[in-house]
């Protein structure tokens, strides 16, 4: 068994091309996430979004290092993860830049509205968690950042989930 974990850690690591190409492959649920600071509004789309606990309710979301809604969400200490139903599938493109909007010009498409945290929670999401940021930790490329859920909301869509898969945004 020792030597199969010693072959296993010296293997070469799987180029990163061919690794996002593995990862296109998995279907995730489309969220939005998103936040409000002195700079105005700010959001994107995600997929890395998972429950972690239920008592006190928490999630974590992967965020790249460099986001702008990163940098809002850790001055802020607060974000929102707004699922979107299928009917949102323009609001994901958007928020993930396809279309060329950025920050506020984002927020032109859709309804919505704050709960507790003052985060924008989109009126159609299937459920918006309303977060409390409580830890950020650094991951490679990427931030995981750790919320505790203070309120939910959403609830307006109806239908299918959005996912991604293969580059694309779909109903499931």
């Amino acid at each position: 068994m020792i030597k199969i974990l010693e072959a296993a850690t010296s293997a070469a690591l799987p180029e990163a091309a061919a690794f996002r190409d593995a990862m296109a492959e998995v279907a995730s649920a489309a969220h939005l996430v998103t936040t409000t600071s002195p700079g105005g509004r700010a959001g994107l789309t995600a997929t890395a979004v998972a429950s972690v606990s239920d008592a006190p309710p928490t999630l974590l979301v992967c965020i790249e290092a460099g986001s702008r809604t990163l940098a809002a969400i850790e001055a802020m200490g607060f974000f929102c993860v707004n699922t979107l139903s299928a009917e949102d599938h323009e609001l994901a493109e958007a928020f993930s830049g396809r279309g060329g909007l950025v920050g506020e010009a984002r927020f032109t498409k859709g309804s919505w509205t704050r709960l507790s945290t003052g985060a924008p929670v989109l009126r159609s999401a299937l459920v918006a968690f309303d977060c409390r940021l409580v830890a950020a930790h650094a991951v490679a490329t990427h931030k995981v950042l750790i919320g505790e859920v203070v309120a939910l909301g959403g609830g307006g869509g109806t239908g299918e989930s959005l996912v991604y898969r293969r580059r694309r945004f779909g109903g499931f």
